[in-house]
């Protein structure tokens, strides 16, 4: 799938999700058409979001966006069927939650979905080199999976920068991802960094007008 990068990726664990609807629609008609959905189990990390029911109705609500289902749990392998079945349209997995990680990007790639690797920030990008030729993209965590409204995490820069470079050398295809902490004021500096996507939760979903928000941060990426 083609993409102008590089792509705002609003994450709806920051939306008010007794007006999810409206918040996803506010967000497409600023000209989102991503959306960032996170899985928390409550054991991988430390707190509970939602299931593949909620993804299920991001991806009625917005049929043209692309539904990008990000797993933050243990056993990710156990739950890929569903997630599939819901609408997601690429599927990422942390590399510190899969035993066998080469397999586990091989059966969500057989359901004909992109497949992602996410990252700690404590975790060295040269482990996950061995499957850099399958992934269909790689997470830069750039806080520490868990909650939304943390900050940006200064060494990510370097690390973003790095994940280029070795993508460049290598010649890989996938995109690079970052999530956590982008905001109005360093979006445009991430992007520079080398992210292609660039997941915002709480910058976009506590504005006041989410349209106007995603429009100003659409621009800075633009610019």
């Amino acid at each position: 799938m083609n993409f102008n990068l590089p792509v705002l990726a609003p994450s709806i664990l920051a939306a008010d999700f007794t007006n999810l609807e409206s918040q996803i629609n506010a967000a497409l008609k600023g000209g989102a058409n991503w959306i960032h959905c996170d899985i928390m189990d409550g054991h991988f990390v430390p707190n509970i979001s939602f299931g593949p029911n909620i993804v299920k109705q991001v991806s009625k609500v917005a049929p043209d966006a692309f539904i990008d289902t990000h797993l933050m749990i243990e056993n990710p392998d156990e739950y890929i069927d569903v997630f599939v079945e819901a609408g997601s349209e690429m599927i990422t997995v942390h590399y510190e939650a899969c035993t066998h990680l080469h397999r586990t990007i091989q059966k969500i790639k057989s359901h004909g979905i992109m497949a992602g690797v996410a990252i700690n920030p404590a975790t060295s990008i040269h482990n996950i080199e061995p499957v850099m030729e399958y992934a269909d993209m790689v997470l830069i965590m750039s806080v520490n999976p868990g909650y939304g409204g943390q900050s940006f995490i200064e060494s990510s820069y370097a690390r973003l920068q790095e994940l280029a470079d070795i993508r460049e050398l290598g010649g890989y295809g996938f995109l690079i991802q970052v999530d956590g902490g982008v905001n109005l004021k360093n979006i445009s500096q991430v992007a520079e960094a080398g992210a292609d996507i660039l997941v915002a939760g709480n910058t976009v979903f506590s504005a006041k007008d989410v349209t106007a928000r995603v429009k100003e941060l659409q621009e800075k990426l633009s610019s």
